[in-house]
């Protein structure tokens, strides 16, 4: 389905190389994505070349900007279809990865798809703001990330509760991600962060990405994530 080759070239650029296994279950990967798309909307992205740029390639930006070791762990806030998370465990499949999800439907689809491709990992269906108060999962990993979720400000809450100390939130971002950074900071820092690096770059297509690499500092305050409410209602200045 999707050209392998260009991928393949494509993802050099983010210092990834995809072997023949990555390749082959990145085709499957759209394919069965384009197959459930039809039964649950999990994307509006279906076009095989839009497929690897706006989802894989997006993804694997990630292995750019931050190099996890042998088995590090990793959770993804909100996965949707699995990006960046199962997008980054076929790349780096020594990884833990742990993909959470509000809705149900999705995590099925997302078991079928690891099974299809002979992976695995870890799936949490609960809110963020509920798995980031509970002592399992709370501080538990090397990195969490998040793609298209919410807002910094608002990410931060959900996604640095997850982290480790001395672990890191990294955040994809398209073109506002600067603007979004200079409202989040006064957040990242009450709730643990410190801002490591902004890095921004382009997809073939020529769309504008950002990556916003925070580092926990400190532990999170015991009160963070609140509800979602009040997030909304309330949110951190």
């Amino acid at each position: 389905m999707i050209n392998k080759n260009h991928l393949k070239s494509s993802a050099l650029q983010f210092n990834v190389m995809l072997d023949d296994t990555a390749l082959e279950r990145f085709d499957r990967y759209a394919e069965l994505l384009v197959f459930w798309n039809k039964r649950i909307n999990l994307t509006t992205i279906t076009e095989p070349r839009e497929i690897e740029e706006k989802h894989f390639l997006d993804s694997l930006a990630f292995l750019k900007y931050t190099s996890p070791t042998k088995n590090s762990s990793l959770i993804d806030i909100g996965t949707g279809a699995g990006f960046p998370g199962l997008a980054l465990l076929i790349a780096r499949p020594d990884l833990k990865i742990t993909l959470l999800d509000s809705t149900k439907k999705k995590l099925n689809v997302i078991e079928n798809i690891l099974n299809e491709l002979h992976l695995s990992a870890n799936l949490i269906h609960m809110r963020a703001e509920e798995a980031g108060q509970n002592p399992e999962f709370r501080e538990k990993y090397d990195y969490s990330t998040a793609r298209a979720v919410a807002n910094l400000r608002d990410l931060s809450e959900y996604c640095l509760p997850f982290v480790k100390l001395h672990g890191e939130f990294i955040a994809l971002k398209g073109s506002s991600g600067k603007d979004e950074l200079n409202e989040g900071k006064a957040a990242i820092t009450l709730l643990g962060g410190k801002t490591q690096g902004f890095y921004t770059f382009k997809l073939p297509d020529g769309s504008e990405r950002s990556i916003i690499k925070i580092k926990k500092i400190k532990n999170t305050p015991k009160k963070y994530p609140r509800p979602s409410a009040k997030i909304a209602r309330t949110p951190l200045i």
